[in-house]
């Protein structure tokens, strides 16, 4: 087996390891008996359950690895991170980012054999797991095999979702949730139900396998049958970028990500299916799945999902094309037919994908600022886009239209909105505005570029995107470690803060009078 075949298959190894380590991990929760004994009465509370069943398995684990009991403020400060799922998801991705940095640090993951530079591998294990795309050096020049098939171990970790594992692991330590633990798992992994939560989770991995199976298949027969590569060379390159476009992740082997296939439809399209697929959410995708052809049937989230994506690629893509239709730089170079793909695709791409079929550089800043709104409003909810979502995005479109209605209830297709998703979507959005505000303040203090630059990188690592306009690798590490936090705060802040304002909604036993204020 020749050295690259060696990297490869140790690459392998090594996140089929981390996968049976998580499995473990499960199956250990899973099968442990966390019920009380017959006879005995069961504790008040489901969640103190879930925690002193988390303290006896931590102390048998220290016990059995160690030879020596865990002390009990950690045991107790692991059992009250057990009843936060959004703790659990938050801990998820940092583990993960961390063992991708101490992967991607060892010699074999460069191409050179050498060490790669502590801000560059944890720069690129967060880009990956948070499935954003931003990278200091080219995938496919700067790592090796070993390197490579480990980013793509980190996408599908993140794709798949830690914070899905995480919840799991929450539902299965507490085995008997109340309504409030109920509220925050839901809006964790988007399920509509706790009962289902293993049917979703399974749900979840079959879909991912078939959308990137089905990628993979298309363009690897792309690469050989187009573009003279072996079949296994096309093999490799077809799950590469099935896998990073499924989880909108953005990855690519070839310098110029999809520049060099501007024009062809076969392997641009199934990219941009596998991109709206994953963007779309898997609760959308599994209702698609169950009724189809009944629109009627759909939830208020599913049809406010598709509306809205519908409307902004539809949107963007007139917007983009229109803007960049004579740019010589962009679009102006190709055919008609030309034009409109990459106008399409580059429509597609800000739905937190990464990729681009054409030099974003040389955008106009028009085109730019369009991105700019489509990166922040980013995908559905439940999958792997990110961004505040579409439906963030929506309700405050319809909150706005009540108002100016003068309506004193807000109504969505049919339904009303409670108040409590009401002030969810208005946080989010605020304090993703305050985000980006102040990343964008610091990078601009911190680099040399302009204003235009400096936010669409800032939206592209928050949003979890990946698309630059070539400024990544220069930032500096002062501005690497900014967007190191950016994405990872992108990647789980809109989510957990969603849960943290399920989980902390209480009822008031009495109101202050009432008193307004001047608007406007």
């Amino acid at each position: 087996m020749d050295s690259t075949g060696a990297q490869l298959l140790l690459g392998l190894l090594t996140i089929a390891s981390f996968f049976l380590a998580v499995a473990g991990g499960v199956a250990l929760l899973m099968w442990s008996p966390l019920d009380h004994p017959p006879g005995t009465r069961a504790p008040r509370s489901a969640m103190r359950q879930g925690g002193a069943a988390l303290r006896r398995l931590s102390l048998r684990a220290g016990a059995s690895l160690a030879g020596v009991r865990l002390p009990a403020s950690v045991a107790r400060r692991a059992g009250q991170v057990a009843r936060h799922p959004a703790r659990l998801a938050v801990l998820g991705f940092g583990a993960a980012v961390v063992v991708g940095w101490g992967l991607l640090l060892l010699p074999v993951a460069g191409e050179s054999g050498h060490g790669t530079g502590a801000v560059t591998a944890l720069f690129t294990a967060t880009s990956a797991v948070c499935v954003t795309g931003l990278v200091i050096e080219d995938t496919g020049a700067h790592w090796s095999g070993f390197g490579e098939v480990t980013i793509l171990g980190l996408i599908q970790v993140g794709g798949f979702g830690i914070m899905t594992v995480a919840s799991l692991l929450g539902l299965l330590v507490a085995r008997r949730l109340r309504m409030r633990l109920q509220l925050g798992t839901q809006a964790e992994t988007k399920a509509m139900g706790v009962g289902e939560v293993r049917r979703v989770v399974l749900g979840v991995l079959r879909t991912s396998l078939l959308v990137e199976a089905a990628v993979a298949v298309a363009l690897t027969w792309r690469f050989a049958d187009g573009y003279g590569e072996s079949w296994g060379r096309a093999a490799y390159l077809g799950v590469f970028h099935a896998i990073s476009a499924f989880n909108n992740a953005g990855f690519g082997l070839y310098p110029d990500s999809l520049v060099r296939f501007a024009g062809d439809p076969l392997i641009c399209l199934p990219v941009c299916a596998a991109i709206v697929l994953g963007g779309l959410g898997f609760p959308v995708l599994f209702e698609l799945c169950r009724a189809p052809r009944t629109p009627r049937r759909w939830s208020l989230h599913t049809k406010v999902t598709i509306g809205m994506s519908v409307l902004l690629l539809a949107g963007g893509w007139f917007l983009i094309t229109w803007a960049e239709w004579a740019n010589p730089g962009t679009l102006g170079r190709l055919g008609l037919g030309a034009k409109l793909l990459a106008g399409f695709t580059t429509a597609v791409m800000p739905r937190t994908a990464g990729f681009n079929s054409v030099d974003l550089a040389q955008m106009h800043d028009v085109t730019l600022l369009v991105n700019d709104v489509l990166m922040f409003i980013g995908g559905g909810s439940g999958g792997t886009a990110g961004g505040i979502k579409v439906t963030t995005f929506a309700l405050l479109g319809f909150v706005i239209l009540a108002e100016i209605r003068g309506e004193p209830s807000v109504h969505a297709l049919g339904r009303r909105l409670p108040g409590g998703v009401q002030r969810e979507a208005l946080t989010i959005a605020l304090l993703s505005v305050g985000l980006v505000t102040a990343s964008t303040l610091a990078l601009l203090a911190l680099t040399p570029f302009s204003l235009n630059q400096v936010l669409f990188e800032v939206i592209s690592a928050f949003a979890t995107v990946g698309m630059t306009t070539g400024i990544t690798a220069q930032v500096g590490t002062a501005g690497h470690l900014v967007l190191i936090a950016l994405m990872f705060i992108g990647r789980l802040g809109p989510v957990t803060a969603a849960a943290a304002l399920a989980l902390r909604e209480q009822t008031r036993r009495f109101e202050l009078p009432e008193e307004r204020t001047i608007v406007g």
